[in-house]
């Protein structure tokens, strides 16, 4: 079954060798924001002749491309998500480096809003918050 990253690289004219589709399908499974080591880490276990320079091209091709998105968090290294028109942003625990996505239309609106008053029209944004989990 044909997975969301290799219709994306169909549309966009990207050329699916067997080692890109197993990096895309690997990517499109991926509920979480891997790192090309993580990633490389989840393709050897089902292709063990795929290197790590294969998975960071592969990555670079389909970032460029838009087919992923690059994200780097603070100190940490780059995580990759696939792109989405779907705006979310990310909430980073700083102990664990868990990676949280959350839409919240009263920031979306705020934003605007702080572009409005500056004299500016709101084009794009990111948003990272970091924290660490309270307690109980």
């Amino acid at each position: 079954m044909i997975n969301d990253i290799e219709k994306k690289c169909i549309k966009k004219g990207v050329r699916l060798t067997d080692q890109r589709k197993l990096i895309a399908k690997v990517m499109s499974e991926s509920a979480d924001h891997p790192d090309v080591d993580e990633l490389h880490k989840r393709v050897s276990k089902l292709d063990s002749k795929i290197s790590i320079a294969t998975v960071y091209r592969t990555v670079k091709l389909f970032e460029e491309s838009g087919i992923v998105a690059k994200h780097d968090f603070k100190g940490n290294k780059a995580r990759y998500e696939q792109a989405t028109h779907e705006h979310h942003d990310h909430l980073i625990d700083i102990n664990t480096g868990e990676i949280i996505e959350f839409v919240n239309e009263e920031i979306e609106k705020l934003q605007k809003e702080v572009a409005a008053k500056l004299g500016y029209s709101l084009v794009d944004h990111r948003l990272e918050l970091y924290g660490s989990k309270n307690k109980r």
